[in-house]
């Protein structure tokens, strides 16, 4: 009985998935934000996700406010997902909380958490692995796969991610501003 009720369920989100697949790509950020609110997902006042973002689970993804999201975005929401305030999220950016563990005979899945900090950027076309906590004011370079926390003020980039340079601003207060209408 347990495995016909976690069959309904995955077919469910499968469903659900689709939708907001094909939600993402109407032209509208009010018509977007609606069903993913609707679907569950947190999106604080002022924040944009841009045309054709992928989710896995709406219900465990948490924005911020004054947030923008790029086109085709990855948010994986099998695990806890955060975003923070003022976050700006580039396009192609792929964030996931889940994964496969290789070294383990029956390649069981793996989740952790990701929780992304106010005021971070994240460039285009990155990773960001299961278990990464990115602090506040946190910069990632085009292209990098974080596998490991990144500090506060901290820029990295690179595969794996290292530190590459300091953001020397310290006091943060800025707001990110509307987006484009029709992206």
């Amino acid at each position: 009985m347990n495995k016909i009720i976690r069959r309904e369920k995955a077919i469910l989100l499968e469903f659900t998935n689709l939708f907001l697949h094909c939600v993402g790509y109407f032209p509208s950020h009010y018509f977007r934000r609606f069903f993913y609110r609707l679907f569950g997902m947190g999106i604080g006042g002022g924040s944009t996700i841009h045309m054709r973002a992928h989710f896995y689970n709406t219900f465990n993804i948490k924005i911020g406010e004054d947030s923008i999201i790029g086109e085709n975005v990855v948010l994986d929401g099998r695990d806890k997902l955060t975003i923070g305030n003022h976050v700006d999220i580039a396009s192609d950016v792929m964030i996931y909380n889940a994964e496969h563990d290789v070294k383990d005979p029956c390649f069981r899945a793996v989740q952790a958490p990701v929780v992304i900090e106010d005021y971070v950027f994240i460039g285009p076309r990155a990773i960001i692995l299961p278990g990464v906590n990115i602090k506040r004011g946190a910069v990632i370079g085009a292209g990098a796969v974080v596998t490991k926390d990144v500090e506060e003020g901290i820029i990295v980039g690179g595969v794996p991610a290292k530190q590459i340079g300091l953001r020397d601003v310290k006091d943060l207060n800025y707001k990110l501003g509307r987006a484009a209408w029709f992206r």
